[in-house]
């Protein structure tokens, strides 16, 4: 079945409402062949005569009054729809999803989110907990438009990945541990350790740390959100290797942090395809791109 065009409906609307062909064909910039054709192919379409010519006057029959109804709700849909899709090319609507771990999530988005809500408030982020693996993963078949990784990352088809900042890794030991004032492999080998799992970057990092010293320390217990691994550092149950950002809040009183040596970064990048960036993650990146650190 063929489908009904709009211009074909924007042309009946147009003679129902002038009352003429011509002054039709006038308003819409056509020849008047051309309109007398839109109604003759709307009228073998619709199999019924939609308009009624009296005396110089042009209206609708009753098939055609109600087309002529549908018509308006069509076209003034097509017009809002193509109204919100310019708001969105021009960055003043749309959305950007983001992928990241727990830790980027809690402790360097919200920065962002704030940042990115008094400039740009009608873009909506939604975010979603990934490994770096994930999130290139989702990046590189549409699912994600913007991802936070640890590097270094081999490169990946299709995909941009920019160093962004770095951040060390530092000892949260238990306060009531007796601690030196910069921490050792050989030092924290023999202790109770709380460390990230080894489907993270973090994992890799420390147990490169220790075997630099010739040490392979086994966790007591492994986990994959950072604030829940201070929760056992405060209560006593072991020390762990986590990543201090900046503008992170010092730990609560029943923990210390203490710098290691030798020392240890996390090393963070950003992620996005490449080619066309649309408006609303280009506003994400630079939001990003301003937490950037050396």
């Amino acid at each position: 079945m063929r489908e009904i065009s709009l211009d074909r409906l924007r042309t009946l609307v147009a003679v129902t409402d002038l009352g003429s062909f011509a002054e039709a064909a006038r308003a819409l910039h056509l020849a008047p062949p051309t309109v007398s054709l839109h109604i003759a192919e709307l009228e073998g379409r619709i199999g019924a005569p939609l308009l009624l010519r009296k005396r110089g006057q042009v209206g609708p029959t009753p098939i055609g009054a109600v087309l002529v109804e549908r018509a308006r709700r069509l076209l003034a849909d097509a017009e809002q729809a193509l109204d919100d899709i310019q708001r969105q090319v021009d960055g003043l609507e749309g959305r950007a999803r983001l992928g990241a771990s727990t830790g980027v999530i809690a402790h360097l988005l919200p920065q962002a989110l704030q940042t990115l809500r008094e400039r740009h408030p009608a873009i909506d982020i939604q975010i979603a907990v990934h490994t770096s693996a994930e999130t290139l993963a989702r990046l590189g078949d549409g699912r994600l438009d913007v991802g936070v990784v640890a590097l270094p990352q081999p490169p990946v088809a299709g995909l941009v990945i920019k160093p962004w900042r770095r951040d060390p890794v530092m000892a949260f030991v238990p306060a009531h541990w007796r601690c030196p004032a910069r921490v050792t492999p050989e030092w924290l080998a023999t202790r109770p350790l709380i460390l990230n799992d080894t489907t993270t970057r973090l994992s890799r990092l420390t147990a490169e740390w220790f075997a630099s010293a010739g040490h392979h320390p086994a966790a007591r217990i492994e986990l994959n959100y950072n604030d829940a691994i201070k929760s056992l550092v405060a209560a006593g149950y072991g020390a762990a290797l986590l990543p201090h950002e900046a503008t992170t809040p010092l730990p609560d009183s029943r923990i210390v942090m203490r710098a290691l040596r030798p020392a240890l970064w996390r090393r963070l990048g950003i992620a996005y395809r490449a080619g066309h960036v649309e408006r609303s993650t280009q506003h994400v990146l630079e939001v990003l791109w301003d937490l950037r650190l050396p």
